[in-house]
């Protein structure tokens, strides 16, 4: 792990402009935004091992995942993850002119019930739902 940290750190300031900002490489600089989506890693002892602000770093991660949500399919790359929940319907007899009820046991024996949500605003839901970290690292 330390070799990949140093690896990595070397590779990501590319550069120096004449106010003394850096410039970094974009595939390092994605890489250790993947780092940080995984589940109980944190950001700022992240930051703090390949030398750059722990704020710069949340601000990447931060805008990373609006890209996400958007649906920008050039930020997306093979180590993301994209943690699914099933959903099923709650009731089969409903009539299809009807909305939906949708519901959602997660793993933690939560259970989450939409009924009468537009469509679009059910997608949203789903989407801010696939971006949030998962918690099965956090005790409790």
């Amino acid at each position: 792990m330390t070799e990949q940290i140093t690896e990595l750190k070397q590779r990501l300031v590319m550069s120096r402009k004449q106010d003394g900002r850096c410039c970094y490489d974009p595939q390092a600089k994605r890489e250790l935004i993947e780092a940080c989506l995984q589940p109980g890693v944190s950001v700022a002892k992240l930051a703090l091992a390949h030398g750059i602000n722990a704020n710069l770093l949340r601000t990447w991660v931060t805008k990373h995942q609006r890209q996400l949500l958007a649906g920008d399919s050039q930020q997306r790359s093979g180590a993301a993850r994209s943690p699914f929940i099933p959903v099923a319907p709650v009731s089969a007899h409903r009539s299809p002119l009807t909305v939906p009820e949708l519901a959602a046991r997660l793993p933690n024996g939560v259970r989450l019930e939409w009924s009468d949500l537009p469509a679009d605003q059910l997608a949203l839901v789903l989407r801010l739902l696939a971006i949030l970290p998962c918690s099965d690292s956090i005790p409790g």
